[in-house]
């Protein structure tokens, strides 16, 4: 079978290749999703400038981590409703250009309240992600749609780590350009990530189409709109057992991708560039780690099927949890990046490996499907975020700059760290007692690995 096939879904992934429209629409899906992840965390590392700037107290910011990522469960709901009705294309290409405005405006923020306004409506870029699923679910076959989605979310998610990396330097560049102070360059920064949301619209609308055989409003492909895609998704007790899953892998993801920064600047005196780079390795992980865990459960899956794959998400989600509670007591910096990796290599993994398990649970509705189980991991990282703002404990330390004196603000994260490491275990252990469809393991083997026909 040829990977130039347009009209059926391509039964392997060959990511040099950019012969056809699954190949086309692979690339530039992941492409998107990378800048979607980069905009939407983009703040991240330039946290504690606006935090001095804007006068943000512990409880503000934990505020601010929250609108970050509530906006996106209700997001993600949605979308993937109007994704299996409308497709992926025209609801993509909408969404990029109504959250390029905030990404955009953040920087005319001058007080709590509107920069909080701001980061919350930058959360609903989150929901980027289950188009993206979608798309590479439809796009593939079978025996490869775990590696497909977890190589094209692995991709896009590196979007949070290069943000973290380079956001600091970018606006450091405006700063020695003479665009702005160092006080203001975070409200410059901003712009790069709002107008490359723009460039990825006209990208994703122009290069991209719905579905192998095309678009919804060219060949009429679509799933039957009298039925409720989202009742189905929900009155399947395997969409939930994911749900709680993923809150426990990408809802720690996000929640590093936030925290993380500001944790390596308090605990360790790293600057704002260290603490971005530091910050950034867990990021950059995803390129390989989350591919990973979509490639490995589907070579399982080949062999045990669905119950196979989700005992490797168990495995997983326990290595992550021991992970998390190592890198929280970490008494150095070294120390803490070596368990960051070791944490997020699971994490990233557990990631991939969820996705690959989520077309498996309703094929008519993969959209809503994907859609609950990506809200969950958004869940997760609110409820996380909560805990992080009680349990984190505040200080103050005397420094030196410049021959003076001053009183630094300190936020310690280690107790939260500490406890998430320990309900991470907790959920492991869970999933790993209740792993899901064991009686038809045969079936779900022969479902994992068939291919399309080809005239």
């Amino acid at each position: 079978m040829s990977s130039t096939i347009n009209n059926q879904p391509l039964p392997k992934l060959n990511i040099f290749s950019l012969k056809g429209v699954q190949m086309k629409t692979f690339h530039v899906t992941w492409l998107t999703f990378f800048f979607c992840f980069f905009a939407w965390f983009g703040m991240a590392p330039l946290m504690k400038i606006a935090k001095e700037q804007l006068h943000l107290t512990k409880d503000q910011i934990g505020n601010i981590q929250i609108a970050s990522v509530s906006a996106t469960i209700v997001a993600r709901l949605l979308i993937g409703r109007l994704v299996d009705k409308y497709g992926p294309r025209i609801v993509y290409t909408w969404l990029l250009v109504l959250c390029a405005i905030p990404v955009l405006f953040i920087g005319t923020s001058h007080s709590y309240t509107s920069f909080l306004l701001f980061r919350l409506a930058i959360g609903i870029i989150g929901a980027s992600f289950v188009i993206t699923q979608f798309h590479t679910s439809v796009m593939f076959a079978p025996a490869v749609k775990g590696t497909a989605n977890a190589t094209a979310g692995g991709f896009g998610n590196a979007g949070g780590g290069a943000a973290n990396f380079f956001m600091p330097m970018i606006a450091s560049g405006f700063v020695g350009l003479g665009f702005c102070t160092k006080e203001d360059s975070w409200r410059y920064a901003m712009i790069f990530p709002g107008v490359m949301l723009l460039v990825c619209a006209f990208l994703y609308y122009r290069f991209t189409k719905d579905a192998p055989e095309g678009n919804y409003n060219e060949t009429g492909y679509k799933t039957d709109t009298k039925k409720n895609t989202f009742l189905i998704a929900i009155k399947d007790y395997r969409t939930w057992i994911l749900t709680i899953a993923y809150a426990a892998c990408f809802g720690v993801e996000i929640t590093v991708d936030n925290f993380a920064p500001i944790f390596f600047t308090d605990s360790f005196g790293a600057s704002l560039a260290i603490a971005g780079m530091c910050a950034g390795i867990f990021g950059w992980i995803n390129i390989f780690a989350r591919p990973m865990g979509g490639i490995v459960a589907d070579k399982i899956g080949k062999v045990w099927g669905f119950d196979g794959k989700s005992m490797l998400l168990a495995i997983l989600l326990l290595l992550e949890g021991i992970g998390l509670v190592w890198f929280a007591k970490s008494g150095n910096i070294g120390m803490a990046i070596f368990m960051m990796f070791f944490f997020g290599l699971s994490l990233k993994m557990a990631n991939g490996a969820t996705y690959s398990l989520v077309p498996f649970i309703s094929p008519m509705a993969v959209g809503s499907v994907a859609g609950i189980v990506g809200a969950g991991g958004n869940i997760g990282a609110m409820l996380i975020a909560f805990m992080f703002k009680a349990k984190a404990t505040h200080a103050t330390k005397e420094v030196i700059e410049n021959g003076v004196t001053k009183t630094k603000d300190l936020i310690d994260y280690t107790a939260a760290f500490t406890l998430l490491g320990y309900i991470i275990l907790g959920i492991g252990i869970a999933v790993f007692i209740f792993r899901t469809v064991t009686a038809q393991k045969k079936t779900e083997v022969k479902d994992m690995v068939a291919v399309p026909a080809v005239s």
